[in-house]
């Protein structure tokens, strides 16, 4: 465990890193901004920091905050404050919500433009015996063809992409120059579990009223793929994260607790009673969703958002997209595109995992009394959680099923925004002027809680912004690019002027 004590010693290490400047910068882009005064010192700056940024990254995959576990989120959320502090946000806060707590921070400079800024300080679980570099030491490995990377749990979902945003400020700030957008910097650590109480601290009074003075707000994210290309999304799917549980005592028949399988012959299976509740949900092949009125308010894509699909299609590498997910053909058998439309289009209904008696070594010959089915339920516009909540229950009822228990533990609804925001122009222009290829994309199938910033009270423009690459994002060898081999693709300096041009491209886009 890493806790407390070396929480501590990490924090004194931060500021002191803070002082020999800290910071890191994007891939050189292309002569217009090399021959930015601007750009050349705070990559000079960048350059100077970047030890200071890795060790910022380093020191932070070294705490982890797992919401599901209830593990280090009040040293998480410390930690978050003070890497804001450190960055140069004047006003820093912890705000309590009736689970872990989020962090808000304005960084003000007088300027015309505001821009927001959303973090996630939490991480998902993880098993060591699974790693071949320790999750927490953030180990520099060998990725051929990529270059050196940091391997962590965290590095790359969310707190690499995040500290180079971070690396960013430093460096404009070591460089002398003033930063020529207002910055309001909302963090959550409960991403990881459905951000079931990230609206608690997005409409705090104050909170609410800085947000509503941005531009627009992004994630920092790091996707570009190994040719260097990147996809600005225009939306993301919604997701509901829940567990189905059937039990003896709730249904009534069955045990109350696990008693031995012999008495199967004349005692009733909670286990096979979950079962068959699950099997209703979806059509035979597991594919489609069958529960009433699930598809009554799903809208279909555009014929825009059909092109740009296609498009996509198009140019991405299929075979190597495959490899990457160790699956050797689509849903159904359908051809790349129209998986690609089919992966925007559809809303799902995954199990997660299912948990019932015992599941060690060998067999242990028991009847469980309660079984579990961890369940996400991705929804496309114009789908709503509190709509598909409504109708999952109203679905199990109707079928026989009153008894299986329905148990929410997060999710929101989906985003969307449009691509002739400032936001998204200002992203496809700071991907152009470094000589990255961007291509619109109408929605990613992952979901993230951009819709509290959609939506109304908020109301502003939502999404994903960063040069840079990694992958691993919840699973094992989870690992950020820091030294690219690539010059197609941004290593930890690249990236992080990637985020200092998006501040200046902001400030100055009509």
């Amino acid at each position: 465990m890493q806790d407390l004590k070396t929480t501590t010693t990490r924090r004194g290490l931060i500021r002191g890193g803070a002082m020999l400047t800290g910071g890191a910068m994007l891939m050189r882009p292309t002569t217009v901004l090399a021959a930015d005064s601007n750009m050349d010192a705070i990559r000079k700056a960048a350059e100077a920091g970047r030890d200071a940024s890795l060790k910022r990254i380093r020191d932070w995959i070294a705490l982890p905050s797992i919401a599901a576990e209830n593990r280090n989120m009040k040293e998480g959320a410390e930690y978050m404050a003070e890497l804001a502090r450190d960055a140069g946000f004047q006003h820093v806060e912890i705000v309590p919500t009736d689970g872990h707590p989020g962090v808000f921070a304005t960084l003000d400079t007088g300027s015309k433009r505001t821009l927001g800024i959303y973090f996630m300080y939490d991480v998902k679980q993880y098993d060591p015996a699974e790693w071949s570099s320790p999750p927490l030491e953030s180990r520099m490995v060998d990725k051929p063809g990529l270059g050196k990377a940091i391997v962590g749990r965290g590095a790359v979902n969310q707190k690499g992409p995040e500290a180079t945003f971070l690396a960013a400020l430093h460096a404009i700030r070591a460089a002398g120059r003033k930063l020529p957008v207002n910055i309001v910097l909302i963090c959550e650590g409960e991403e990881e579990v459905g951000s079931p109480h990230f609206k608690q601290v997005a409409t705090k009074p104050n909170v609410l009223a800085a947000l509503r003075k941005c531009e627009g707000i992004f994630i920092p994210a790091s996707w570009q793929d190994g040719q260097g290309n990147v996809q600005v999304n225009l939306g993301s799917k919604g997701i509901i994260e829940l567990e189905l549980v059937a039990s003896g005592e709730k249904w009534g028949k069955g045990p109350k607790g696990d008693i031995h399988s012999s008495l199967k012959a004349m005692v009733d299976s909670p286990s096979w009673r979950l079962v068959q509740a699950l099997q209703t949900l979806v059509t035979p092949d597991g594919n489609t969703p069958v529960i009433e009125g699930w598809f009554e308010n799903v809208r279909p894509l555009t014929e825009r958002e059909k092109a740009l699909i296609g498009e996509i299609a198009r140019s991405a590498d299929e075979a190597q997209q495959k490899k990457l997910l160790g699956v050797t053909h689509w849903i159904d058998g359908l051809p790349y595109d129209k998986a690609l439309m089919r992966l925007a289009q559809e809303p799902t209904v995954n199990i997660e995992g299912l948990v019932a008696g015992y599941t060690g070594p060998g067999g242990k010959t028991v009847l469980p009394g309660k079984a579990v089915a961890k369940l996400d339920l991705r929804l496309v516009p114009n789908q709503t959680r509190a709509e598909a909540e409504r109708k999952l229950r109203a679905h199990l009822d109707k079928h026989g099923f009153p008894d299986v228990e329905v148990n929410v533990s997060g999710g929101y609804d989906p985003t969307e925004v449009s691509e002739d925001s400032r936001l998204i122009k200002t992203m496809l222009a700071t991907y152009a002027r470094a000589g990255v290829k961007a291509t619109l994309n109408p929605r990613i199938a992952g979901s993230w809680p951009g819709a509290t910033f959609t939506a109304p009270p908020v109301s502003i423009p939502a999404g994903h912004f960063g040069m840079g690459h990694g992958s691993g994002a919840h699973a094992p060898d989870e690992y950020y690019l820091i030294e690219s081999t690539n010059p197609k693709v941004a290593g930890l300096v690249e990236a992080t002027m990637g985020y200092a041009d998006f501040l200046y491209q902001l400030a100055a886009i009509k």
